[in-house]
């Protein structure tokens, strides 16, 4: 019987269990956006995961969405990763970085020129920046020849995040950001190749995914999607259809995995577990929604037919989540006050649960 503590085959990694920790922004990088020895200790610390994906690191200076996030841009911080992932790997850990352009979910501000984006829409509500939270701008539509500049940012950072010793990487293709907006029906105003029709709405997607697996291989590349999602102010037409089509293509490049939220109802989320033929990571409740991922869930999305299940909050204040689930142990609450602030506070200060008491 499968449970979240079996083992699974992840690509040429074997996961001693089914626990993922979910990509959760932190902002706790240093200038330049270089990782940090706290942000080692922190991810070192959650290493009993079966897989940890990354908070969200840029692939290019333009594609950075909030101040204070790591970047994949540069050889100082490949450097500054090094240290993280050997220390997850010396804990007994793997871990994906995630790949995040922010697209128009960004500022001025923040990157020093206009952000970009399949159209010139902009994102619903205020960005953060370093002077505080200011309304999203419109960005700049890319131009078409530029489109491909972007979908390859995503492969050099993703050689760069195997340079620095990641054991791969993952697209955000969710929440809103660059792939969402290119999947996007209210985002993505485009009359050329890449909007329009659902054929078109995902080729930026299929290409950023073919061009990354090209780079490190399909086995080294996941994608996070979130059908239906309305994050930054996104609408979908045509859910079902548009990510069916998607997967079908996706499918084509062997990817290690596809890691998709719970962001529509079950039926479709069901029907396109159906459509994927590789390995699937549900992420069973809404993020930042008000409930947090539990064990029922994940037992509920592992009986439907996911393969993995993530968990993102929980890992925050439970660096041993992965014990706390197999003993039946109280998750301890998180302190929201602390997400973003920086500093240790909040970030290494969670204790494990007393297993002597």
């Amino acid at each position: 019987m499968t449970t979240l503590f079996t083992r699974y085959q992840l690509g040429g990694l074997t996961l001693p269990n089914r626990v993922v920790m979910a990509p959760m922004t932190r902002v706790r990088a240093a200038a330049e956006g270089l990782a940090t020895p706290s942000m080692a200790a922190y991810y070192a610390q959650r290493a009993t995961a079966g897989l940890i994906v990354s908070e969200g690191v840029q692939p290019s200076t333009i594609g950075q969405s909030n101040p204070g996030t790591p970047g994949l841009h540069t050889d100082e911080q490949v450097a500054a990763w090094r240290p993280v992932t050997a220390a997850v790997h010396a804990n007994g850990g793997r871990i994906f970085a995630q790949l995040m352009h922010g697209g128009r979910v960004s500022h001025t501000d923040t990157i020093g020129t206009r952000p970009v984006g399949p159209s010139a829409v902009p994102a619903v509500g205020d960005v953060f920046t370093p002077t505080g939270p200011q309304p999203a701008p419109v960005p700049r539509a890319l131009d078409t020849a530029e489109v491909p500049e972007q979908v390859e940012s995503y492969a050099r950072a993703a050689r760069r995040a195997t340079d620095a010793g990641f054991d791969g990487v993952e697209l955000h293709g969710a929440n809103g950001y660059l792939i969402s907006q290119f999947l996007s029906s209210n985002a993505n105003l485009r009359t050329d190749g890449y909007g329009g029709p659902v054929a078109h709405r995902i080729r930026f997607a299929v290409e950023a995914a073919a061009a990354t697996a090209d780079a490190v291989g399909g086995h080294r590349t996941g994608i996070r999607l979130s059908p239906g999602g309305t994050f930054w102010g996104v609408e979908e037409t045509e859910v079902g259809e548009l990510y069916a089509a998607l997967l079908t293509e996706l499918a084509r490049l062997d990817l290690a995995y596809v890691h998709i939220e719970a962001t529509t109802d079950d039926e479709v989320l069901v029907a396109l577990r159906r459509a994927w033929p590789g390995t699937l990571i549900m992420n069973p409740t809404l993020p930042m929604g008000p409930k947090q991922t539990g064990r029922e869930d994940a037992d509920r999305w592992l009986g439907l037919g996911a393969d993995l299940v993530s968990f993102g909050r929980a890992f925050i204040a439970n660096p041993d989540l992965v014990e706390r689930l197999r003993a039946g142990l109280p998750i301890a609450p998180v302190d929201e006050a602390t997400y973003y602030q920086g500093g240790d506070a909040g970030y290494l200060t969670y204790a494990a649960h007393d297993y002597a008491a």
